[in-house]
């Protein structure tokens, strides 16, 4: 079986309104591509993190050494590849994401979680609404990005909520879109 690592990117646990109540730190992953996982595991070798093969199977190995890597650098170490433990790495997620298609979902991923990236449209109307609140600057492009991912963390912080740059249940809920269909105008 093989395994893959998840990216921590833009996204959204599909859930209801009894879930919204619920911790903070539920978010969407994106499963990685052989190939991606590859480039994380090369990138983590060149920095003296992992020993192991770059083969594209994301296994223990890896995530001690992606792990090591986050705590040698001062980054939380969640075990996640999330924004910033990527670009610590010099590695860009929308190229990651761009390797081409996934080996299925992550082991140990919750089958609550969704599978598929954000619509365009949909990210775009987040990006509308961080805007209209004061926290999106960027173009509205549909495009989850650095300065999306910061816009949610800094919207996040000025909520107090848990500033992780993931939409979750509760971040969806104080933009005052709906979990069930982010493309829908907010409420």
């Amino acid at each position: 079986m093989i395994r893959t690592t998840t990216m921590a990117l833009a996204g959204l646990l599909l859930a209801g309104p009894a879930l919204a109540q619920q911790a903070p730190s539920l978010m969407y992953s994106q499963p990685l591509a052989p190939a991606a996982v590859t480039a994380v595991q090369e990138k983590l070798r060149q920095a003296g993190s992992y020993t192991g093969r770059a083969d594209g199977v994301w296994g223990p190995d890896s995530q001690a050494a992606l792990e090591r890597f986050q705590m040698s650098r001062g980054l939380q170490a969640s075990g996640q590849l999330n924004q910033a433990t990527a670009a610590t790495l010099g590695l860009s997620p929308s190229d990651l994401l761009a390797a081409g298609p996934t080996a299925g979902p992550a082991p140990g991923t919750p089958a609550a979680q969704a599978t598929e990236p954000l619509s365009q449209r949909a990210v775009r109307n987040v990006q509308r609404r961080l805007r209209v609140l004061g926290f999106y600057r960027g173009e509205l492009d549909g495009a989850w990005g650095a300065g999306t991912q910061s816009a949610i963390e800094r919207f996040q912080q000025g909520r107090g909520l848990q500033a992780t740059g993931q939409l979750n249940p509760a971040t969806i809920s104080a933009l005052g879109l709906d979990a069930s269909n982010l493309e829908a105008p907010p409420r």
